[in-house]
């Protein structure tokens, strides 16, 4: 049940900024209360647990492929220095690597966006709940 503490709190701060309207982030809260108890919830607290499972697994490639795949998106994302350097000089190269890389990651299956957003998520409830239960620092 603690996994489901530590996920209340933030999914509840993340409802305060999305929503504006009080009346609907009240009511959003009522339902997440409500999912508390359900099997859905219960469902989601097992996938959780396989999550923390692997994190805190001592094979080096199980605990660390999360991490991993997180550089990975870092680096993507900080690639975006040399393109603006790269646009700066030649920006018709720019546009051409930026239109290959478009075409690339268009091309990446939808379910592996959901795939790298549920291990992100995954990951960082995994760590949290590490550190409530003060396994890692």
């Amino acid at each position: 049940m603690a996994i489901l503490d530590v996920l209340i709190g933030p999914v509840s701060a993340i409802i305060d900024k999305v929503i504006p309207d009080k009346a609907a982030r009240e009511k959003a809260k009522l339902e997440l209360m409500k999912l508390e108890g359900t099997q859905e919830m219960e469902l989601i607290q097992a996938q959780l647990s396989a999550i923390v499972a692997e994190a805190n697994s001592k094979d080096p490639w199980t605990s660390r492929a999360r991490p991993s795949f997180l550089y990975v998106i870092y680096v993507l994302l900080l690639w975006a220095i040399p393109m603006g350097l790269i646009a700066a000089f030649r920006p018709e190269m720019a546009r051409d690597i930026a239109s290959g890389m478009n075409a690339y990651l268009n091309g990446l299956p939808e379910p592996l966006y959901a795939l790298f957003g549920t291990g992100y998520l995954g990951y960082t409830a995994a760590r949290q709940w590490g550190k409530v239960k003060g396994v890692e620092r």
